[in-house]
């Protein structure tokens, strides 16, 4: 546990400065709130919409007045993250988990740096753990502890439940960023239904080994199932094969993204460690400007 207090106190300090910089002002723009709550009334104008005349009021003063809404800004942010052992293991220096830690970091103390609530939903075929959503710094450090701490209660993998509470459970519209490697089956229909409540986004861990090393024989081991092979990496059939099966992954589940009607951001799994949480604050920003844009055409 001191390990993962010690991990979490350096994302802590390597995301502070990233977001109340560029990641601050993008986060504003791109996240609007909820929905619209009453301000206050104002006399009738020419053009005025009709439906908002306040007849109470109106016939108290004798003269028509409007209510008037303002923006409700506050915001709920939910994580669920996959828990699975693939989401553990890799050639990275970090793994995937690791990785989404930094982005929950990251998106969650922009989110209450302005005030809005963030909540963590974990688990690799359960819900194994559920924060649910609050304000603060403290509070949002203790959502990255637990998405490095959280232990899986069985093994697999299947986002279905965790999309099914997300949805069922969180009963305020919220922004939902489900946070992984999507090699799991049987996800794509609750993310759709999760997608109809609330504004989803698939954050797809991108493995550092999607790049077969050439380093000729090379022990592996599947996370999920342990069993064990020897492959043969400057083979080119073995090469041919392996890029085949990530084009066919990556295609499917941009379908799916589709299908769903979700945005998607990708996250690269870094080969080497690199400097302040550089590997997750990029995908994020192309991700803020990539919304802006969308809604500059609307």
């Amino acid at each position: 546990m001191e390990e993962i207090l010690r991990e979490v106190r350096r994302i802590d300090i390597r995301t502070r400065r990233l977001v109340t910089g560029a990641m601050s002002g993008g986060y504003l723009s791109v996240f609007r709130g909820a929905g619209l709550e009453f301000d206050t009334v104002r006399a009738y104008e020419a053009g005025d919409d009709p439906r908002a005349v306040d007849w109470n009021v109106s016939a108290r003063m004798g003269k028509p007045f409007v209510k008037t809404f303002v923006e409700e800004r506050e915001l709920t942010m939910l994580f669920v993250l996959d828990l699975s052992a693939s989401m553990q293991a890799g050639i990275g220096a970090y793994t995937p988990r690791q990785t989404a830690a930094r982005v929950c970091a990251s998106l969650g103390l922009a989110a209450v740096g302005h005030g809005d609530k963030v909540g963590l939903v974990a688990g690799s075929t359960a819900v194994d753990g559920f924060v649910a959503p609050r304000k603060g710094r403290a509070h949002a450090l203790r959502i990255v502890r637990d998405c490095l701490a959280l232990a899986p209660g069985a093994p697999g993998t299947d986002l279905a439940p965790l999309l099914r509470f997300a949805t069922r459970g969180v009963r305020r519209h919220a922004v939902v960023f489900v946070l992984s490697d999507f090699l799991g089956t049987g996800w794509e229909r609750p993310l759709q239904i999760c997608a109809q409540r609330h504004d989803v986004v698939a954050v797809r861990l991108m493995p550092a080994e999607l790049e077969l090393p050439k380093v000729g024989l090379l022990r592996v081991r599947d996370p999920e199932d342990g069993r064990r092979a020897v492959v043969d990496t400057s083979s080119r059939r073995v090469r041919r094969d392996y890029a085949a099966r990530v084009a066919a992954w990556t295609a499917r589940t941009e379908r799916a993204f589709r299908t769903a009607g979700v945005d998607r951001m990708d996250v690269s799994v870094p080969r080497e460690r690199e400097g302040p949480s550089a590997s997750v604050v990029d995908p994020i920003l192309r991700f803020f400007r990539m919304r802006e844009l969308r809604g500059a055409k609307r």
